[in-house]
C-alpha cells in the first residue's frame, strides 16, 4: 500500500517514526507550519523554523524514502501574538521556495479580530502565489468557525477547489461539501476523528474531494493513523482503488496544483549522508 499523508508535523517526531512510516507504506507527506507549544517571541524564530521545514526535514525524510513537502504560514494561535505579526513580511520569500506546496495552516483558533486580519492577509498571498491553502478549523465553536472560514475563503476570491478545510467531523462535513472546498479529516487516538467514524463518513459522502491525515504532532497522536484508516476501509468493504484514491490520488491532485510535488524519492545509503554538515546517524557505526 502506498500512502501520502497530507498533514503531519514531523518536526515533532523522531527518525524512528519516519522508519515506521516507510515500512508501513507512507511514501509522501506534507508538513504544515504550526504552533510548536512553546510561544515564539519574534519573527526571527519563525525563520529558523521555516528553514527547517524546507531543509532539514526533507533531508531527514529522504533518508527513509519519503518525499517531504511543506505548507508555510502563520498559524491562527500565534496570529494573536503581536510579536509574531512581522512574520507576514517574511512569508513571500518562503512561499516561492521549492517543496512549499501550500499556504498553511491558516484559519481560526479563538475567532478574534487579529485572526481575521492574518487569515485574510495570507489568503491574499496564496492567491498572489497561486498556491493551495490548508485551513485549520478551531477546536472550540467548530461549526461557527467552519462557517466563518468558508465566508472568508469566499471573500478572498480563491477558487474553492484550491482550498482544503481540515479537522472536520460529522457536524461540519456537510458545510464544506456544499462549498466546493476539499474536505480534510484528522484521525487521532482520542480526539477529532477515529478510523471507524471516518469509514462511516466515507460511506455517506464518498471519496471525492477527501483528504485523510494523521496530523501527528508533539501531543498524543499516531503517525500511522493513515495506514490504519486505509486498513479499516478495506475491512469495511471498500476496494483497493477507493483506498488508493483517498490516500494517494486525492492528495496528489490537491497539492499538485502547486506545480512543486516531487514524488520520486529513493532512500539513499545513510552512511555518510549529511545536511549542512549534520547527520541523522548520531554516532552510530
Amino acid at each position: 500500500m502506498r500512502v501520502f499523508d497530507p498533514h503531519i508535523h514531523m518536526t515533532s517526531r523522531t527518525t524512528d517514526d519516519y522508519d515506521a512510516m516507510h515500512r508501513a507504506g507512507v511514501r509522501a507527506l506534507v508538513e504544515p507550519a504550526f504552533w510548536v507549544g512553546q510561544p515564539r517571541t519574534s519573527a526571527a524564530t519563525f525563520v529558523d523554523y521555516f528553514d527547517g521545514l524546507v531543509g532539514w526535514e526533507p533531508f531527514r525524510a529522504a533518508q527513509y524514502g519519503i518525499a517531504h513537502h511543506c505548507a508555510i504560514g502563520l498559524n491562527p494561535k500565534e496570529a494573536n501574538d503581536p510579536r509574531c505579526r512581522e512574520v507576514l513580511e517574511v512569508l513571500p520569500r518562503y512561499l516561492a521556495k521549492d517543496g512549499v506546496v501550500a499556504v498553511g495552516e491558516l484559519g481560526y483558533d479563538s475567532m478574534t479580530e487579529a485572526e481575521d486580519e492574518v487569515f485574510a492577509a495570507q489568503l491574499a498571498l496564496a492567491r498572489q502565489e497561486e498556491l493551495p491553502v490548508l485551513v485549520h478549523t478551531p477546536h472550540r465553536d467548530k461549526v461557527a468557525g467552519t462557517r466563518r472560514s468558508l465566508d472568508v475563503v469566499r471573500e478572498s476570491g480563491i477558487p474553492p477547489e484550491r482550498v482544503v478545510v481540515d479537522h472536520l467531523n460529522e457536524v461540519t462535513v456537510s458545510l464544506v461539501a456544499d462549498s466546493g472546498c476539499w474536505m480534510g479529516f484528522s484521525i487521532y487516538p482520542d480526539t477529532k476523528m477515529d478510523e471507524d467514524r471516518m469509514v462511516r463518513l466515507l460511506r455517506e459522502h464518498g471519496t471525492e474531494g477527501v483528504l485523510i491525515n494523521s496530523a501527528a504532532d508533539w501531543g498524543r497522536s499516531d503517525p500511522l493513523k493513515t495506514i490504519k484508516t486505509a486498513s479499516a476501509m478495506l475491512a469495511a468493504g471498500f476496494d483497493q482503488s477507493a483506498v488508493d484514491s483517498v490516500f494517494w490520488d486525492n492528495p496528489v491532485r490537491f497539492y499538485g496544483r502547486s506545480g512543486r510535488l516531487e514524488l520520486d524519492v529513493e532512500a539513499p545509503s545513510r552512511q555518510g549522508a549529511t545536511f549542512a554538515g549534520n547527520t541523522i546517524e548520531r554516532g552510530s557505526r
